[in-house]
């Protein structure tokens, strides 16, 4: 299901126009992106723009966060607030269901959340010393708060910690526990926690998630995450964004050619 159909941007104010990330080629050329596809890929190099609009639209949205200080007051996202106030978006039906997470968010958030995990499990063990004298029927009370806890923890990740698994475990773990249907996700550069075939799974994740009304627009490198079936791909190249074909991708024909012949490419090392 389309919940987000196209973002514009409105004129900049003089004041704002010299500044990053106004500065940024790909936004300054930008009047609109209309999205087609339940599942929109940006695609490009580092630098391009991608991951500034991905972030800015996360803003935009006021999208929850994942593993990362909210959009509204994290500080490094001061300047891309200021871009996002000149985003006008077009909805079907406005929807608050998703989350915004990038690559870097989910190793944090792993580790976090095992340090939340090991400090309800001390504060469950040291009930006893903590509640000396008091009755048994106060100590359960304790305990019942920290056990609640743990609880949840374990029903929505499992037995373990996040990090404990391998990082394509815990990220498909963390994504799919987190889901609800009808929601909008913005994932930026998912494939840096999956190998190749762990890359398949999230496909497959992907596709039970449409099924249930979630759009998702992701920014990847992944010539097999961008391979997902009917996909919307808008490439960021030389200042400008344009929808393109799968097999008109760089990343897809320089990968191709490489597994079919990597010695042609390796012998100019």
């Amino acid at each position: 299901m389309l919940h987000l159909q196209s973002l514009s941007l409105r004129p900049f104010l003089e004041s704002d126009g010299d500044d990053f990330p106004f500065t940024v080629p790909v936004i300054r050329s930008l009047s609109e992106i209309q999205f087609k596809a339940p599942v929109t890929f940006f695609v490009g190099e580092n630098g391009s723009g991608k991951s500034t609009m991905m972030e800015a639209l996360a803003c935009a949205v006021e999208s929850i966060t994942v593993g990362s200080e909210s959009v509204k007051t994290d500080k490094t996202l001061a300047p891309i607030r200021r871009l996002a106030k000149y985003f006008k978006l077009a909805w079907t039906k406005r929807t608050r269901k998703g989350f915004f997470m990038r690559a870097e968010d989910f190793f944090g958030y792993a580790h976090s959340m095992r340090q939340t995990r090991e400090e309800l499990e001390e504060e469950y063990k040291n009930v006893e010393r903590d509640y000396k004298g008091r009755s048994e029927y106060a100590k359960d009370l304790a305990r019942s708060a920290y056990s609640g806890q743990l609880a949840a923890m374990k029903n929505r990740y499992g037995e373990k910690d996040l990090d404990s698994y391998s990082h394509g475990e815990a990220f498909l773990n963390l994504f799919q526990s987190r889901f609800v249907p009808a929601g909008l996700y913005l994932l930026d550069e998912p494939e840096a926690a999956l190998s190749p075939s762990r890359q398949l799974s999230f496909l497959s994740a992907l596709k039970q998630m449409v099924e249930q009304e979630a759009q998702f627009i992701i920014a990847t490198h992944s010539p097999i995450i961008l391979a997902f079936p009917n996909a919307q791909i808008l490439q960021f190249h030389e200042g400008v964004i344009r929808e393109v074909k799968y097999n008109e991708l760089e990343h897809v024909n320089l990968t191709r050619d490489f597994l079919a012949n990597p010695e042609a490419y390796l012998r100019h090392l």
